[in-house]
Parts: C-alpha cells; structure tokens; sequence
C-alpha cells in the first residue's frame, strides 16, 4: 500500500518565528498511520503570489492562511482552491467579512452572548467616492455624538469595526475626549461599545481546531509581557463558559484558528473581541504557551488531511438561532447547546481519539524539541530580529526563562 503524501501550505505575511517551528515539528513527526494501515506523510511549502488559472490543480492538501484578510489576490486563491478541489483552510476566506468585527458582534447578540452595548457611527470623513456628495445630502442624517455616547454611558470604548492589535483603540471618559477621538478617526468606521468596569480578569483564548488555551492576559503591559503564566485564575464554571464561547464563535463561522477576548466580572463573561482572522502565536508574546499552540496546530492539520475531513464553505447558522430563540432554556442550556454543536462541528471525540491512537508521540517530540539546540537558535534568531541590539541578551534571557518553565511543567 503506497504512502499517501499531504502538502501543507503555509500563506504568510512577515511572520517566521512559529512557521519555521511548525516546519521543524512537521519534518520530526515522522509518517502517521490512518484505521486501514497507509501511512501519511506530511511536508510543508510556503505559498508564493502569482498568476493563476482557476481550473490550475494545487498541490496542498491544506493552508494555513496569515495573510488573505487584508490581500486580496491570495484569498481569492483560497476560494477557488477551497470550492474547486476541496483544499482544507485554515481560515475560511468566505467569512472575512465577519472578522470586521460588527456582523461578530451582532451573531454572538443574536445568540444571546453577553457582548457590551454597541453602536456604530458613521464616518468621520468618509472615503472618496464621487456618488458620496449626492447620498449624503438626501439619505444622511445628522446626529448627536454626545447623545449617543450618554447613551451607553461613560467611560466607553471607541475602537474601529474592522481593527485589530489594538490600533485605534480608544478609551472615552468624557465628551472632549469623545470628540477628539471622533475627530481623529477620519476615514475609519468606528464602534461605540461600553466598557465593562471593575472586571476582575482579562481573558484571551486562542483556539486552534477543538483545542481551546484560555490566558490571563494583560493589555496595559508590554507585549512580551501580556500573558501571564498564571493557572487556576478562573474557576472550572467560568473558565468553561469561556472556552465555549471560544468554540462556539469558531463554529459559527467556520474558523479553526482564532482568538476570542472576554472580560470576567464575578462570575459573568462579556465576550468583547471574537473576530481575529490572524490571531497572535508569536514566540515573543505567547513564550511560555507557544509550544502548546504549536502542538495544536500540528495535531489539528494532521487529523484534518490523514482523515480527510471536508472543509465547509457553507454556514449553517439557523441551528444556532434555534437555539437562541428557545425560551424554555436558560443562558447556561443554551450554551451547552452551542458547545454540543461546536464538537459537531470539529468532530471532538474523534479527534481526541486519533491524538490518542495516532499522535500519542507528539507530547513527547515536541517536549524534546524544545529542550534542542534548534530551539534555542529560533529563539535567539527571533529576539535578534523583534528587538534592538542592547535588548538582546535580556529577552533572550526572559525568554529562555518562560520556555524552560513550560520543559519544567511537563517534567513535573
């Protein structure tokens, strides 16, 4: 019986950190054995931009998209690749849309997620268009920024509906600095959202395919610091409700590579950010969690193309409003409702199953390639190239610091 060979591809903007990681694990993994005794081999390429014919057949069995969120030629690749030869993506490119934040929002309202009030206002200074003048004048009202804002209340936020890595963000606490933020958003459509005060914990997941790391995380510290390595500061109800929300959110749309924002007061979660096409794993800022995301990832892609799982370009979103619109259930039914159709949706027993039966070795490889020497090089290699040279040899110590206590852990 023949080995069956699976191209991953690799779409990436300027990031190299975790994709030469993901390469290194790729090349280790060795072949994977499916139920009838082929074996699978796994290798990686990195995508290059260029023409295309849309009847051309890919070599990849699955791509791992970093960039198709902002530039177009490549998703539209990621389309015709996903609809024409039924290549498995990470993350879908039919939902782009979604991740501009506002249609994410107003899903999870529809679902009954706990998200802040938001409102969103028109430009500022909309984009050039010679048609603008005329629809402005018959069809735009005027309105009152300040009554809006007294509305939700202050302080509030007001953050762009397409942004991300906090660009454009803004804290508001009274009407001038509503202004001046209004002012300066120019050509940007922006929400207005309230902001959840005296919550006890900021929370970050990252979710790749059924896997869920839910992090501590703190956005008024550098980045290198923001995830704190710090266990148990959720409780087991809460911490649950989180990585349903997670799943639930990734579900929906179809995304299998995400990070989801919520803000914990008492026992209440307010997700808040759900929509990030393009979620951070760099080396410097998940450091102590890195090697998690890394063997997730190399689990998720390798049950995808070894069981030849389908990937999904239709949405079926009134399962979900079925369940929203029930009135016999409560919040905490209607969540376990989502979550059971989350683990449909990413075929969660079987998954675990085969990281049993058929990847039991990957806790172990990616344990010893941490503690290699080519690990530290791409560690070095990475600090040299974030940071400036009189910073070197302290991140490079704070960072070795993090990983050695995450080889640490699993020893102990």
């Amino acid at each position: 019986m023949a080995d069956v060979e699976h191209i991953i591809g690799l779409l990436l903007g300027t990031e190299d950190d975790w994709p030469r990681a993901y390469e290194a694990l790729v090349d280790r993994l060795g072949p994977v054995v499916d139920g009838s005794g082929r074996k699978h081999r796994l290798k990686t390429t990195r995508v290059t931009i260029e023409p295309f014919n849309l009847r051309d057949k890919p070599r990849h069995s699955l791509v791992i998209d970093r960039l198709a969120y902002w530039y177009y030629h490549p998703r539209e690749w990621l389309k015709k690749v996903s609809m024409m030869d039924d290549v498995y993506l990470l993350n879908s490119p039919f939902t782009f849309q979604s991740m501009e934040k506002h249609a994410a929002y107003c899903a999870m309202m529809r679902l009954g997620l706990k998200v802040p009030e938001t409102v969103l206002v028109p430009y500022k200074h909309p984009l050039e268009n010679s048609r603008w003048a005329y629809t402005a004048a018959r069809y735009n009202q005027s309105f009152d920024l300040d009554s809006v804002a007294s509305e939700l209340g202050y302080p509030l936020f007001m953050k762009p509906y397409d942004g991300g890595a906090w660009v454009g963000v803004s804290k508001i606490k009274d009407s001038a600095e509503l202004h001046a933020a209004y002012d300066e958003s120019g050509e940007r459509l922006m929400h207005l959202q309230q902001s959840v005060e005296g919550y006890d914990v900021f929370s970050r997941s990252l979710s790749i395919g059924p896997e869920t790391m839910v992090m501590k995380f703190r956005p008024e510290l550098p980045m290198h610091d923001r995830y704190a390595v710090e266990h148990g500061f959720l409780s087991d109800e809460t911490g649950d409700e989180v990585v349903t929300i997670s799943r639930l959110v990734n579900a929906f749309f179809g995304w299998e590579f995400n990070s989801c924002e919520s803000l914990v007061r008492g026992t209440e979660v307010y997700p808040i950010d759900y929509a990030n096409a393009c979620p951070d794993v760099a080396l410097t800022s998940l450091h102590y969690y890195f090697p998690w995301a890394m063997k997730a990832l190399l689990r998720w892609t390798t049950f995808c193309v070894v069981t030849d799982r389908r990937f999904q370009v239709d949405l079926n979103t009134r399962q979900y409003f079925e369940i929203a619109d029930r009135t016999d259930l409560s919040y905490q039914e209607k969540l376990a409702a989502y979550r059971k159709l989350a683990d449909d949706y990413f075929d969660t027993e079987r998954y675990a199953d085969f990281c049993a039966s058929r990847l039991a070795h990957v806790d172990e490889l990616v344990y010893d390639w941490v503690r290699s020497p080519d690990f530290d090089t791409l560690l070095v290699e990475t600090v040299r190239a974030t940071y400036p040279e009189h910073e070197h040899d302290r991140f490079v110590a704070h960072f070795r610091g993090l990983t050695g206590a995450w080889v640490a852990d699993q020893e102990g």
